[in-house]
């Protein structure tokens, strides 16, 4: 596909999801711009759904501020804050090793490049790229979930097999400026519209740029 047909149904995806409430990482970020509270949030909100993981992230943070303070927490007390997140356990004990972490090797600061981040116990590609992204402006990433996975595969543009090879091939046809707006929209877009399961192709505003590669059923 030419360039300008990418950028074109990028705007186009851009311009639909307007309708949805926005992203959680893009609540979070414009929120606050603080790179723990997007780091936690983006832990928190593994296979939860953004609406619990907001409420339970402005819970946990009324609570604390710092990775001092959440390293310092009671597990228990941890647990039952985000106790409404899917595995909350497993959520808690990981989010205070981190914080631990953060307090005693960081300074307090979460690093700010993938390398380091990627040291922490509990974050992957997606993780750190979403937290470069969202926490310190970075306009070098494209944080690839699954639905920023699904679409350029679906849409033809790609031919890949998981989300850092997306990543990649993502960053060699889309033009810099556009990157941001992939994650902002694509997982919007995926959630409401380019859904896993029979998506919406009929009334799909990009269906005319969409070669709907691997849809064996839809609406």
């Amino acid at each position: 596909m030419e360039q300008k047909n990418i950028v074109k149904t990028i705007n186009l995806i851009k311009e639909e999801v307007k309708k949805y409430n926005n992203s959680l990482m893009t609540n979070v970020s414009n929120s606050s711009k603080d790179p723990f509270k997007v780091l936690i949030s983006c832990i928190l909100s593994l296979r939860t759904r953004d609406e619990t993981t907001d409420v339970i992230t402005e819970k946990l943070f009324n609570k604390i501020k710092t990775p001092k303070q959440l390293a310092n927490l009671n597990i228990k007390k941890l647990q039952e804050i985000i106790k409404p997140v899917n595995y909350y356990k497993t959520k808690a004990k990981t989010i205070k090793g981190i914080s631990q972490l953060l307090y005693t090797k960081y300074n307090s600061k979460v690093p700010n490049n993938r390398e380091e981040l990627q040291k922490l116990k509990g974050i992957g590609p997606k993780t750190s790229a979403i937290v470069l992204t969202y926490g310190f402006s970075s306009k070098m990433e494209i944080p690839t979930d699954v639905h920023v996975h699904r679409l350029p595969n679906r849409l033809g543009w790609i031919t890949t097999k998981t989300p850092e090879e997306t990543e990649s091939k993502l960053k060699k046809i889309i033009p810099n400026e556009y990157w941001q707006d992939i994650n902002d929209s694509f997982v919007t877009f995926g959630k409401n519209i380019c859904t896993p399961i029979s998506p919406f192709c009929s009334t799909c505003v990009i269906k005319n740029y969409c070669k709907q590669v691997n849809i064996r059923s839809k609406r």
